[in-house]
């Protein structure tokens, strides 16, 4: 789904989209901008059936929320190739796609929003990882 010129990053996408691209583009990465805390206890998406990692760089910092000021230059570190697809993921979709209007400011030409999230949206419960996101769309990740 490709947002209009206009738009301050390369769009939203879902989880397994995101997967499809990883899949199909050796040259593609993602990005986890969740916490330390959120890695460690919820999980991760793991890509090493891809032979590659997930790249780990917080957006904010737990439990402070304050946002990471060396974010970009991290990114820029971990990601070789600025004109190759980077798909950022987090919660639910809203650090990513801050994460992405940031690396497509900083000159990254292909910043998607994974818009699930890792776990999605809350149910009528509270409880994450059921409708939408990476765990529900039954993608490959790991815990501990």
């Amino acid at each position: 789904m490709a947002p209009p010129s206009s738009s301050p990053y390369a769009g939203d996408i879902s989880a397994t989209e995101a997967w499809a691209r990883l899949q199909a583009d050796p040259k593609a990465q993602l990005v986890d901008v969740r916490t330390m805390a959120e890695w460690n206890f919820v999980g991760l998406p793991d890509l090493s059936a891809l032979g590659r990692q997930v790249h780990c760089i917080e957006w904010q910092s737990f439990p402070s929320g304050a946002r990471n000021p060396g974010f970009v230059i991290e990114a820029g570190q971990a990601l070789a190739d600025p004109s190759a697809p980077v798909m950022l993921l987090c919660r639910s979709g809203a650090r990513s796609r801050a994460a992405a209007i940031a690396l497509t400011e900083a000159g990254f030409a292909q910043a998607f929003n994974i818009a699930g999230g890792f776990e999605g949206d809350a149910d009528s419960d509270g409880h994450r990882g059921n409708s939408h996101g990476w765990k529900a769309e039954d993608l490959p990740w790991r815990q501990g």
